[in-house]
């Protein structure tokens, strides 16, 4: 069946680059580990011959009841249909109906790639048929392709005939395209073309979303493909810790990162590390919903937590500094008198280490009052988490340096780059304001879309798209209506109930009982599922790019962006309505 593959064969790549990029791949950019070398020569080929109408999807997770299956590389050809295929690389051969395979770790045995592909295709149309309600008709085949293996071309097997296996000849030519048409054709499973709307529909699926049938004007998704997706964004962002372990000797760190980069997490992780080694710890922030996100991350620890969670004016208040009244109280003698009675505080009720996430919120006089309560600041450890593009306070000075009295604390600089927690789509559409070395790593997602509407209707308007969510299967909890300028009705009406009413209000937000309405500027470091953000205008126009990045980057799979064209023109510049425009967003 096989002759040895040329000599420095196995574990070639080819870059897409080479020859004309033409079909398109989900997700866009692949991630292929190592060992999947023959996977990424497989997918190059594909892209470079197969037309331009055509979707490559990598690394396909398959569910059918309690099997598992994966294919490799799965073809979604509108008019032709679908192919699922294996990938095996090496020297594949077949010894008295063992498949075998050899590559640097040796000659070993493997189950049948035809077998694989067959049960995963099978499996995978169980899984369409129930999750998309509509039973997949379409041709289907299951093929084995070997990239380092020659098969004759009349060689066949019990149940496997030579036109379900791609081989390096068939790979390496031009002809690929006739071929995998060929086998759909004269194979597959199913009786008619793959219609292209519902390729659209499996390639939303695939990526994590589910347009709905009618085309509506904004997209809808299956809610649990974009909660299992989710649960992936939660599995990279908790690989961030490798930058906690690699930077644990360095005492004075800004870690900063593009929205969605996990800081929040490295935050608490840092903090329960810092307490675990027996440290007195202090984790700040600023916001008091973000307060009480890291207060119940805390809550959940069975070893030793910091002995104070929070913002930094509650901070300020547990210490005796009185409440106050006046953003001039808050911004200069609040911070002023916590500093007077940091100088004469006990050092045993002084921190060993404080972490402060969304640090770009915090002046340069709360870090003095801050590190008043750090036994020595300069030999202490102090870690600043933050993004200096959501500076939406204009309270950062952009230094590197802290200080009080004479101890200087000065940090060094952690980049994180990744965006690990939105959908592509949705990180792509800001991309524009996060800055140089911004990479999302995520799945593509459901498309961003933006619903037009009058200047002075968009709370109405936002209003108006909560119960088409509700009814295509989103829970009230993954959705958020943020605004830009005005307080919703909602949430002004939590606001006039006084303290009682607001710490409800953020209650229900973390408990997730509810729909949540806010503003941008509340929920930084928060995110929802589904956001939609309401651009009902901005109070100073020249921070307007800040509060839309941050509103943007707060949804995990669905981004819906509502508002008066000409104000959303005029807040994101020409950089983000070219970018909305270059991703086919549509009204």
């Amino acid at each position: 069946m096989t002759t040895p593959a040329p000599p420095g064969r196995t574990g070639t790549t080819e870059p897409v680059t080479q020859g004309v990029h033409i079909a398109r791949s989900v997700p866009e950019e692949p991630l292929f580990g190592e060992g999947r070398d023959a996977e990424r020569r497989v997918w190059a080929t594909l892209l470079r011959q197969l037309p331009d109408d055509v979707v490559v999807c990598h690394s396909v997770q398959v569910r059918d009841g309690a099997a598992e299956h994966e294919i490799d590389l799965l073809v979604l050809w509108p008019g032709v249909g679908i192919a699922c295929l294996e990938v095996k690389g090496g020297r594949v051969s077949v010894d008295g109906g063992q498949w075998l395979q050899a590559d640097r770790n040796g000659k070993h045995r493997i189950a049948s790639p035809v077998a694989q592909a067959q049960s995963a295709m099978h499996g995978f149309l169980n899984m369409v048929s129930q999750r998309l309600g509509t039973p997949l008709t379409s041709r289907i085949i299951y093929l084995g392709a070997f990239p380092y293996t020659a098969v004759a071309p009349g060689w066949e097997m019990a149940g496997t005939p030579r036109a379900l296996i791609l081989d390096e000849a068939e790979l390496a030519g031009d002809a690929l395209a006739e071929r995998i048409r060929g086998a759909i054709h004269a194979e597959a499973k199913g009786h008619s073309s793959l219609a292209p709307p519902y390729a659209e529909r499996l390639e939303q699926f695939i990526a994590g979303g589910l347009p709905d049938d009618d085309g509506a004007a904004f997209a809808s998704g299956d809610p649990s493909a974009s909660s299992e997706a989710e649960d992936a964004q939660e599995r990279l962002t908790e690989k961030q810790q490798l930058l906690l372990t690699a930077t644990r000797s360095l005492k004075h760190v800004r870690f900063v990162g593009g929205a969605g980069s996990g800081k929040t997490w490295l935050a608490v992780e840092k903090a329960r590390r810092l307490a675990k080694a027996g440290k007195r710890v202090g984790l700040f922030c600023y916001n008091k919903g973000l307060g009480q996100h890291l207060a119940r991350q805390v809550a959940r620890w069975r070893h030793r937590k910091p002995v104070f969670t929070g913002e930094f004016h509650a901070f300020a208040l547990q210490q005796g500094v009185p409440a106050g009244v006046g953003q001039e109280y808050f911004d200069a003698e609040m911070p002023r008198r916590l500093s007077e009675l940091g100088v004469w505080a006990d050092p045993a009720d002084k921190f060993d280490a404080i972490v402060v996430d969304e640090a770009q919120d915090l002046a340069p006089s709360w870090w003095e009052a801050l590190l008043s309560w750090v036994k020595e600041p300069a030999r202490a450890e102090v870690y600043a988490f933050m993004d200096d593009r959501q500076d939406v306070y204009r309270r950062w000075d952009g230094a590197d340096v802290a200080a009080v009295g004479d101890q200087v604390v000065t940090f060094a600089p952690i980049h994180v780059d990744e965006n690990l927690r939105n959908s592509r789509r949705i990180a792509e559409s800001f991309a524009c304001f996060a800055g140089e070395g911004f990479t999302p790593r995520t799945d593509t997602g459901l498309p961003v879309r933006i619903v037009a509407c009058a200047a002075g209707g968009e709370i109405g308007a936002a209003d108006d798209l909560v119960d088409p969510l509700l009814e295509e299967g989103w829970a009230a909890n993954q959705i958020a209506l943020l605004t830009t300028k005005h307080r919703h009705p909602v949430h002004q009406e939590a606001y006039d109930g006084g303290d009682a009413a607001v710490a409800e209000y953020w209650r229900d937000f973390h408990d997730g009982r509810k729909v949540f309405y806010g503003h941008v500027l509340g929920i930084k470091g928060l995110e929802r599922s589904v956001v939609i953000l309401c651009m009902d205008g901005f109070k100073d126009m020249d921070r307007a790019r800040e509060l839309l990045y941050v509103g943007m980057s707060r949804a995990r799979s669905l981004l819906v962006l509502v508002g008066d064209p000409d104000v959303i023109r005029e807040a994101g510049r020409e950089e983000l309505v070219k970018v909305l425009a270059e991703k086919g967003v549509r009204r």
